[in-house]
């Protein structure tokens, strides 16, 4: 009798693992916390301090009152008296939310890009938000520009940062812009993060700079050392290209249509 009574213990604990076994094959990859953590490590650490940031796996999942942030992904001095200023705050919940981005950039002792876009983000899929709304250029040797716009914002597969957006200008102008961003952990505090960025244009803007066709492309290489996941200062490189119709007003100027500098700078969010 007491044979059969451990046996029957024993297939009943038998029955539960199997149970529990199948439950977690189909839960599949980007189910729960625990996953995504083990997956994208840097996001795990921004998990336990933000408590869910909009470009994380859940961000869809669990948030109904309003949260915000402001975020600095470059706070950068240059080479050649150069320097950038990237970041953007939100505010709003986990579906809807406001956007300010904005984009500054020196070379060679002149502002050569200064823009600030306000974006109204709706989370249209797990990992990607359609984002839309107004962009303005603060052109100092010409008219200041306006757009309209709209794009996404989200992980493409293997933890890809993208964000492509359109933007129609006030006279029909049109641009497309795709950035694209990766961050490779060599540890918990030491990350390297290549960066990418491409403008195209529909139309000549000889005052702009700006050619029809491909007219520059970024490409940048930061390594930070998170002393906390909200203070990484870093140090790096930058390189940009005109090509075509740019290219040519660039040199017809006397300016350079390619450049490389270092960088040095600081990464912080609050």
């Amino acid at each position: 009798m007491r044979a059969i009574i451990l046996l029957t213990a024993a297939l009943a604990a038998a029955t539960a693992c199997a149970t529990n076994s199948a439950l977690a094959q189909q839960a599949g990859p980007h189910s729960g916390h625990g996953n995504t953590s083990a997956a994208y490590p840097a996001a795990a650490d921004i998990h336990q301090e933000q408590k869910h940031a909009p470009n994380l796996a859940d961000h869809v999942m669990d948030h109904d009152h309003p949260l915000a942030m402001v975020r600095l992904d470059q706070l950068e001095a240059r080479e050649n008296d150069g320097g950038a200023l990237e970041g953007d705050a939100w505010y709003g919940n986990d579906r809807d939310k406001l956007w300010l981005k904005a984009d500054w950039e020196r070379g060679d002792g002149d502002t050569e890009k200064a823009e600030l876009q306000a974006l109204y983000s709706r989370a249209i899929a797990p990992y990607w938000d359609l984002q839309m709304g107004v962009r303005h250029d603060f052109e100092a040797e010409s008219s200041s520009r306006n757009w309209a716009t709209i794009g996404l914002n989200g992980l493409a597969p293997y933890f890809f940062e993208i964000n492509p957006a359109l933007f129609v200008g006030d006279n029909g102008d049109s641009a497309l812009r795709l950035q694209a961003e990766y961050e490779l952990l060599f540890t918990q505090r030491w990350i390297l993060s290549p960066e990418f960025e491409a403008d195209v244009f529909g139309q000549n803007d000889r005052e702009a700079g700006t050619g029809a066709g491909l007219t520059n492309v970024e490409v940048g290489l930061r390594l930070r050392y998170e002393i906390t996941p909200q203070f990484a200062p870093y140090f790096g490189v930058h390189y940009e290209k005109k090509f075509g119709n740019a290219a040519d007003f660039a040199r017809d100027d006397g300016e350079s249509v390619s450049g490389t500098s270092w960088v040095i700078g600081l990464r912080t969010w609050f």
